[in-house]
Parts: structure tokens; C-alpha cells; sequence
């Protein structure tokens, strides 16, 4: 590409690609799309970009195109990668001039020049550090800033590489530009202290600018360009100077007015000044340990005494509790329990933590915490009054405790409290102890004190919990507070059952359960929605291995109408969420005790469903509770299907969007429904049509999905497999083509069943399948689980569906080329062989019962292997043989003569209908109706019958003896 014919049509081009009219815009994007690729396109971008007479948006384009341009094809090994020429003339041009006068446009060639850097420099580049750092000496305002933009942007780049070699390179890089990078940040940080004494606001607004800039590039420095930064003494020089700035901002501030143009600035300033200590502390906490001493003294004295205020803001004491947080709760100052273990620089931390925290210092900290900062605001107190939801969402989840006030001193609280329980618990059980009996309700004082500690008592749950005798406590002083009415008392209420909450998994007899169902039943009937919300994070049967369903029954009508209730009035996403899954619980709980109740549930939903179909994750809530309904409802919730049937289809079907989020749920809720289904319904069977896009898949829930084809199998074999049986088939010959040792045996285990539901025409649907089933027997498949499974396969076939078998026999033996009764002995004694790799009793009494059916035979193959099949026969009847101890005769355990529903006691889950068609089945198995003991007498009579008296005594002779003796005994009585 020329350059000098290029510039005007790429100008043309980039101009067309910033109109509002797309017909002009898509040509002008094809366009550029194209000339990505075209040697000398990066080098016009770069003469576009950097005439400042053009128009502002089409250089703004040119950068974003070059900057792109550097992530797809600046490396060597990228296709159509830039050629080594057109590089360096392109890295000369990106350094020549450092004055954009646009800020945005500046602030994007920075960060190209540091995406060329982290590949070049410095063996490609070595003139970028010299040029940034000589441009940032001078004179010129804008040159002096944008090379100082460049300078920070290019340090924080290479600072972030992480390969051994880079990190060298940075080492080498940080060693040579230290020094100056400290008397930069000293020289701006002292013309911006100087020029706010004068009062030049605009001046000072400026050269904070350039302290901002260049303490960024120091705090990389410093955090990375070190191996053993202790070592080096101008590093803990100006980590040290950073208390002493950080102290003059501070005092700085307090001449600032808040609409001054400094005000953002010097915070922004103030907090990078933390900043830089904290993550020294998070990458270097050995070389810390000097600075612990400083570090604690300076953020209690600012957050924890009269020293802060008027001068500390809410961010500033965010990063000083985190400070405090880290240094406490830091493992590299906590001794080993053998102290030989712990290296010099621990237990050197670990001393001067002790000594900073005595008991008054600790006693301070703690009454500061809890009576200052846990006091609830009169925001706060406005937002639990005018948006009791999101004050919830905050309270129980909210921002992460790094950055928000309230979440940041309740961690460090619960840290300390933790790490120094024994001498903080007689001092928060005073405050406890000074707030026994009701609070007047006039002193808002009081009531927000009494708040405070009752937030500290819940948040220390677990380290009182030797100290504190929570039942006698909840009866003689909280359940009264609960019970007082008066409006100025809510923030007692609210926190009394917040409070019981976080004891309820700590110390809390289940004795007292109904009385706090009654107590909650109160609040849920007041509509105090922030008491409510608070209960449903921590008082319902949520993960509660105390609950007890006879002691909630009572209430549960109440309880789940006043749910209900809330459900609707409640608007916000999250809350709806919550509230479901509170529902859902109740519902899995109390299982079919729930059905007179979900009437008005069931009405809902499908409104819900509609309201949220931009809320996924609200309908995953739904999905689960109508997991848990389905399951309540048993049979019943064939009522449903208008509704949950649709809901089933959309969640499963992959072409949907919204799958992504609803599949795993959509899953489990197709398969309950097929499990209580009590009939198949076309609409059941038509959502089947999704099944074969899921096992393209492969996924995680592929497991779901063989459980839900086996839930269809037993459900309606005949209906379900003459529609989808080919389908099917097809779709596991290629799952099998590729797919782990358990998929594997899922899959066998659908063709299993197949067999046992419909043993004549099931080894006719799946025909394809068995000749590698057939196959992996005779060839002693290695792996046991797999084997088993084949064996269970093909012994259905030869007991159930024996003319079957002989097809599928004469089929293999043309296929391997071997005569028909090789083909039959290689697979009796395989199996003989591998018996032990059947561990289900079912399995291996099949095995017997399907050898033995090989009897009575004239073939000498079977005669041959007659000895296995009687050593496999005897196994069984060890495995299912159980003696009467009166009568002395024996029986086999895995008979089954009659349908007993099972009847579930209060722990278990009643039966599904599913539960109750395997039975049905078991009733046709013969695994379950024939009995071992007669059938191995009947083959053998007929056996002995077909050879003679001699033949079937020299037959019997190539049996173990022992084995004889043992099969003898069995048959006593025959």
C-alpha cells in the first residue's frame, strides 16, 4: 500500500466508517476489514492518527483500528503477520511526538505503544524507556503529561507479564529507572503541596495530575520489580515516605473544598497511596514486616481515634480496616505450632503484632467498631423503610467487604474477633450485658446501640459459643423483644431475628423451634418486609439438619399462604429468587404434606414464568420449585403438564438461547416428572424429540439425560421405543464412538433395561448394538464395569429371547470367520472366566439362570463347558441362598411373588410411581420369579434325562468335588 495514494482513500474510507447511516457505514467496515492485512495499511493509520487536523472521531477510529491491528498481527508467528520494516518504522513513529491534545485519543495511543511494548521491549525496542523517560523531563505541559501517560501505561503492561525470563527483564528494567522514578513522583508531589498552600487551584489540579501518574508507576515498580524488595533501601525509603505523604494529603484535604477540581483527585491520590501498602503486603509480606508497626499505628490512629476526624472519607477507611484485616489474618506472621518451624521474619511479625495489640488498644478497636461504625445510618435506616429489598440484597449479600464500608468492618470484626476471641469476648458480653430488658423507644440512641451489639454477638456466633447460653437468652430477653409492637422498635425486631438466624446453626435447641414459628409466623403476618427477608436467609428449613417436620406441620398452612403472599408483593429479581427458594425447601421438607396447600402456587407460576423471561436465573429459581412441587404433588402433578410440560421443552431444547442457563434444571425436572408421571401422554413423549441434540453434547448432563431415556423406558416401553428407538440407537452407536468408560456403561445400561422391559422386541430395535456387546465377551473386555454390563446384556438375550440369540450367534460366527460352536465356547468360558466381574447379586444369579438355560444339550461344546456353567450355578446360589433357621431349608432371597407398596417412614421419601412400575417389573423378571434352586434341579433332571444315567454320571464327574457337595446340599429336598 502506498502510502502517499493510500492516506487520501483510507482517510475517505475511515470517515464513511463513522457515519450514522449504515448503508454508508457496512461498506466503509468491509472495507477496513479487508485492508487489515495490506502491508503499509498501520503505517497511513498512523499518519492519520497523528495529524491533529483532522477530524476527531476519524483519528479516533484510526487508533482503535490500529490497535487492533497490534493484538491480531504485531507477533512474528500471527498469520499475515506486519513485516519487521513496516514495525520499525511504525515504533519510531508511535515515539516521535508526545503531544496529543486530545485526552481520549491520548489515552489510547498509551495503551498501543504498551500493547507493542509487552512484545518488543526491550530486545526489539530498546529506545522506549530512554525517549519516556527523557520526554517526561520536559518543560511542556502537554508533552511532559502524555509521556507520563505513557510511561505508566508501558510499566503496568510489562509489570503484568509473568514468564520467568520477563520477570528478569522487569527486575533489570526497574533496577535502572527506580531512582528517577522516585525523584519524579517527590518533585510533582512537592509542586502540588506548594502550589495548594498558594491557593493555585488550577496549577495544582495539574501537578496532581502528574503525582497521580507517576505514583502509579512507582506502585508497579515497587510491587513487582523486586525479587527481595527489603533489600533495597530506596524501596523501603519511599514505602516509608508513604505514611509521611499520606498524612500531608490527608491534612491537605481539609483546606480542599468538596467542589474544588482537586477534591476528586486527592482522594483518587489518597487511596493510591493504600493502594500501593496493600499490595506490597498481598506480594511481599516478609518484606512488610518492617512496615507493620507504621502500617497498624497509622490506620487505628486515623480510623480508630479522634486523629481521623474531618479528614478521613468513607474509601480511605475501607483501605485502612483492609490494611488492618491483612496484617492480622496474614499466615506468614502466624508461628508454626512447633515455633523451631517458623522462620526469623514470622516470629519477628508475630511479636510486633503482639505488642501493637494489648488489651486497651484491642478493647478500643472493638468498642469503636461496634458502637460507631456498626451504627445503622439515617440512609440506611430511610432505605429499610422506603426499599426494605435492597437493603436486604445488601445486608445478606451486597458488595464484596474490599470495597464497601459496612461489609469491609464487619469482616475485619469477625478477623479480629476471631484471632484475639479471648480477650474480646468479656468485652463484647459487658456490652451485652449492659442492654439486658427492653430499650425505651424513645431514645433512638439506644435502640441503634442495641443494634450494634446485637450485630456483633451474631457475626462472633461461633467464637462465643462456650460463652454465650443462647436458649436461655432467646427466652428470657429476645422472643420478648420480638413481641414489642411499637413501630421505633424495628430495627430490634429486624436484628433479634437476624441475630437468631446466626445462632440457629450454632446453639439453638430444637425444643425452641415452635415458639420461634410462631414468633416468625407474627412477623410475616405484620408484612415487616426486612424482618421477613432476614428470616428467610437463616430460619426456614434451608440446610437445616435440625428441622424437624412434625414441629413445623402447624404452621406450614400459615407459613406457606404469608410465603405466598410475599412471593407476589415482592418486585425485585433476586428477592422473588430467594423467596422461591425458601418455598421450594418447605415443599422438599414437608413432601406430600404440602398438596393441600401449592393450589395457589400452581396458579401462579405460570404467570411468574412469563413475567421473567428476561431473568433466566429467576427462572432456574422456578425451574427448582417446580422440581420440588412435582415431587410433593406424586401422581397429581399430571395436572400441571399444560404449563410444565412447555417449560420442560424450552429449557431442554438447545436451539433456545436461554438454554444455557435453564438446561441443568430443565433436566432434573424432566426426569421427576417421568418419575411421578403415572401414564405416558403424547405431549411426554413428543418432548423427547429434544433428547438426541443433548446426547450430541456430550456434556456434563449427559447422565441426566440416560436417567431420563430409562425413566421413559419404564414409564411406556412400547409407545416410547417404536417412536424413538431407531433415533436412539443411532445416537449411542456414535456416543460409543467416543466416550468415557462410565458413559459407556450408561448406555449399556439403557440397552440393559430395554431388554428386562421387553425382552422380544428390544434385541430387535437395538440390534446394532449387540454384535460389539457380543464381541467385547469373547475378546475380555478389560475393564470389570464394562464386562459386567455386557454380561448382564447378553444374558437377558439368552434367557429371554433365545431364538435371538442363535441369530446373533451365527451372525458373529460369519463375521469372525469361525465355526458356530467356537464362537459359542469362547463365550462360555469367557464368561465363566470373568464371572467375578459382576458384583450385583441380579446380575450374577442372571448369569446362572441364562448358562443353565443352555440345558439340556447333546452339543458337545456345551458338554464341554458343562464344569463352568456349574461353578457359575453354585456362585449364584451362594449369592441368593438363605437358610430358615427353624425349618433348615433353604430359599431363594430374590424371589418376589406379590406387589407390596412400600410404605416410607417420616425420613424417607415416599415411593414415586416410577419406584412403583420397577416393582411391577421385578414381578416378570426372572431374576425375581423363577427360583435358582428349582431351575438348576429341572436342567439338570433334564439333562440327566437326554445323556442317560452313565453319560450324565461321567458328565458330572469333570465337576470339583467340593463344588458337587456344596450343589448337593442346595438341592436337598428336590
Amino acid at each position: 500500500m502506498d502510502l502517499n495514494s493510500a492516506s487520501t482513500v483510507v482517510l475517505q474510507v475511515l470517515t464513511q466508517a463513522t457515519s450514522q447511516d449504515t448503508a454508508v457505514l457496512k461498506p466503509a467496515e468491509e472495507q477496513l476489514k479487508q485492508w487489515e492485512t495490506q502491508p503499509g495499511f498501520y503505517s497511513v493509520l498512523l499518519n492519520i492518527f497523528t495529524n491533529h487536523s483532522l477530524d476527531v472521531n476519524v483519528r479516533w477510529l484510526a487508533v482503535l483500528y490500529f490497535k487492533n491491528g497490534i493484538d491480531r498481527y504485531w507477533r512474528r508467528v500471527a498469520p499475515h503477520a506486519l513485516s519487521e520494516e513496516e514495525k520499525t518504522t511504525l515504533r519510531a513513529g508511535l515515539i516521535t511526538n508526545f503531544n496529543e491534545p486530545v485526552n481520549q485519543i491520548a489515552t489510547q495511543i498509551s495503551v498501543l505503544i504498551a500493547k507493542v511494548a509487552r512484545v518488543d521491549c526491550p530486545r526489539q525496542w530498546p529506545e522506549l524507556i530512554p525517549t519516556l523517560v527523557e520526554s517526561v523531563k520536559v518543560q511542556d505541559d502537554l508533552q511532559q503529561h502524555r509521556a507520563l501517560l505513557t510511561f505508566y501505561h508501558v510499566t503496568k503492561t510489562l509489570a503484568s507479564k509473568r514468564l520467568a525470563a520477563d520477570r528478569k527483564l522487569f527486575y533489570d528494567l526497574t533496577s535502572s529507572i527506580y531512582s528517577f522514578a522516585c525523584s519524579l513522583w517527590n518533585h510533582h508531589t512537592d509542586t502540588f503541596l506548594q502550589q495548594i498552600c498558594t491557593g493555585d487551584e488550577t496549577a495544582a489540579a495539574n501537578s496532581l495530575e502528574r503525582t497521580l501518574l507517576s505514583l502509579k508507576v512507582l506502585r508497579k515498580l515497587t510491587v513487582h520489580g523486586f525479587a527481595e524488595p527489603h533489600w533495597n533501601a530506596e524501596v523501603m525509603g519511599f514505602l516509608h515516605a508513604v505514611f509521611e505523604r499520606l498524612k500531608q494529603f490527608l491534612e491537605c484535604s481539609r483546606s480542599v473544598r468538596a467542589e474544588s477540581i482537586c477534591r476528586d483527585r486527592l482522594e483518587k491520590t489518597i487511596i493510591l497511596f493504600t493502594k500501593v501498602l496493600l499490595d506490597f503486603l498481598d506480594q511481599h509480606p516478609c518484606s512488610f514486616t518492617a512496615l507493620i508497626q507504621r502500617s497498624l499505628e497509622f490506620s487505628v490512629s486515623y480510623v480508630f481515634t479522634e486523629a481521623g476526624e474531618g479528614v478521613v472519607f468513607e474509601q480511605f477507611i475501607v483501605q485502612c480496616m483492609n490494611l488492618i484485616k491483612m496484617i492480622v489474618k496474614n499466615y506468614a506472621y502466624k508461628p508454626s505450632k512447633n515455633i523451631e518451624d517458623s522462620s526469623p521474619e514470622t516470629l519477628e511479625a508475630h511479636k510486633i503484632k503482639t505488642a501493637f495489640f494489648t488489651y486497651p488498644t484491642l478493647m478500643e478497636i472493638c468498642r469503636r467498631l461496634v458502637t460507631h461504625y456498626f451504627l445503622l445510618t439515617e440512609e440506611e435506616l430511610t432505605m429499610w423503610e422506603e426499599d426494605p429489598e435492597s437493603f436486604s440484597v445488601e445486608e445478606t449479600g451486597g458488595d464484596s467487604w474490599k470495597y464497601s464500608l459496612r461489609p469491609c468492618m464487619e469482616v475485619l470484626f469477625i478477623d479480629i474477633f476471631h484471632e484475639y476471641n479471648q480477650t474480646l469476648t468479656p468485652v463484647l458480653l459487658e456490652m451485652v450485658h449492659s442492654l439486658q430488658g427492653s430499650t425505651n423507644v424513645e431514645n433512638t440512641n439506644a435502640i441503634l446501640i442495641k443494634d450494634a451489639v446485637y450485630n456483633a454477638v451474631g457475626l462472633a456466633a461461633y467464637e462465643l459459643f462456650d460463652s454465650v447460653d443462647f436458649d436461655q437468652w432467646f427466652k428470657n430477653q429476645l422472643l420478648a423483644e420480638l413481641q414489642v409492637s411499637h413501630d421505633r422498635y424495628k430495627p430490634i425486631r429486624r436484628r433479634v431475628i437476624w441475630l437468631i438466624g446466626q445462632w440457629i446453626s450454632v446453639k439453638f435447641k430444637s425444643d425452641l423451634r415452635p415458639v420461634l414459628y410462631e414468633a416468625i409466623r407474627n412477623l410475616l403476618q405484620d408484612r415487616d418486609l426486612v424482618s421477613v427477608l432476614f428470616f428467610l436467609n437463616v430460619c426456614l428449613p434451608v440446610d437445616d439438619f435440625e428441622f424437624r417436620t412434625d414441629q413445623f406441620l402447624p404452621y406450614l398452612e400459615s407459613m406457606f399462604t404469608l410465603l405466598f403472599q410475599l412471593l407476589q408483593e415482592v418486585t425485585q429479581c433476586d428477592t422473588k429468587m430467594h423467596v422461591l427458594h425458601v418455598l421450594s425447601c418447605v415443599i422438599e421438607r414437608v413432601n406430600m404434606q404440602i398438596r393441600p396447600y401449592v393450589g395457589c402456587l400452581v396458579q401462579y407460576l405460570p404467570l411468574l414464568w412469563k413475567q421473567s423471561e428476561e431473568h433466566n436465573m429467576l427462572r432456574c429459581a422456578i425451574l427448582t420449585t417446580l422440581i420440588h412441587l412435582v415431587q410433593g404433588l406424586g401422581a397429581d402433578s399430571k395436572n400441571l403438564y399444560p404449563f410444565l410440560l412447555p417449560v420442560i421443552q424450552l429449557s431442554t431444547d438447545v436451539s433456545q438461547p436461554p438454554h444455557v442457563y435453564l438446561l441443568e434444571d430443565g433436566l432434573e425436572l424432566w426426569l421427576v416428572t417421568l418419575e411421578n408421571s403415572p401414564c405416558l401422554t403424547p405431549e411426554l413423549l413428543r418432548i423427547f424429540q429434544n433428547m438426541s441434540a443433548l446426547l450430541e453434547l456430550s456434556s456434563e448432563n449427559l447422565k441426566n439425560c440416560f436417567k431420563i431415556i430409562n425413566a421413559y423406558i419404564f414409564l411406556s416401553s412400547s409407545e416410547f421405543l417404536q417412536m424413538y428407538a431407531a433415533d436412539l440407537c443411532q445416537s449411542f452407536c456414535e456416543l460409543l464412538k467416543d466416550i468415557t468408560i462410565e458413559g459407556q456403561v450408561q448406555v449399556l445400561k439403557v440397552v440393559e433395561n430395554v431388554l428386562k422391559v421387553n425382552p422380544v422386541l428390544g434385541p430387535q430395535m437395538f440390534q446394532p448394538l449387540l454384535p460389539s456387546v457380543f464381541r467385547g465377551i469373547i475378546e475380555g473386555e478389560r475393564y470389570p464395569v464394562v464386562m459386567s454390563t455386557y454380561l448382564g446384556i447378553m444374558g437377558r438375550v439368552l434367557l429371554q429371547n433365545a431364538r435371538f440369540f442363535s441369530l446373533l450367534l451365527s451372525q458373529m460366527a460369519c463375521e469372525l470367520g469361525q465355526e458356530l460352536d467356537q464362537i459359542l465356547g469362547n463365550m462360555i468360558e469367557m464368561w465363566v472366566d470373568r464371572m467375578d466381574n459382576i458384583t450385583q447379586p441380579e446380575r450374577r444369579k442372571l448369569s446362572a439362570l441364562a448358562l443353565l438355560s443352555l440345558l439340556p444339550s447333546l452339543n458337545s461344546v456345551i458338554q464341554d463347558k458343562f464344569c463352568g456353567i456349574i461353578n457359575i450355578s453354585v456362585e449364584g446360589l451362594n449369592d441368593v441362598m438363605t437358610e430358615d433357621s427353624e425349618t433348615g431349608t433353604y430359599k431363594d432371597c430374590m424371589l418376589m411373588s406379590h406387589f407390596e407398596e412400600p410404605k416410607a417412614t417420616e425420613d424417607e421419601e415416599p415411593p414415586t410411581e416410577q419406584d412403583k412400575r420397577k416393582k411391577m417389573l421385578a414381578l416378570k423378571d426372572p431374576v425375581h420369579t423363577v427360583s435358582l434352586q428349582q431351575f438348576i434341579y429341572e436342567k439338570l433332571k433334564a439333562q440327566q434325562e437326554l445323556l442317560g444315567e452313565q453319560g450324565f454320571h461321567a458328565l458330572m464327574e469333570t465337576v470339583d468335588t467340593e463344588i458337587v457337595a456344596q450343589l448337593q446340599e442346595f438341592l436337598q429336598g428336590f
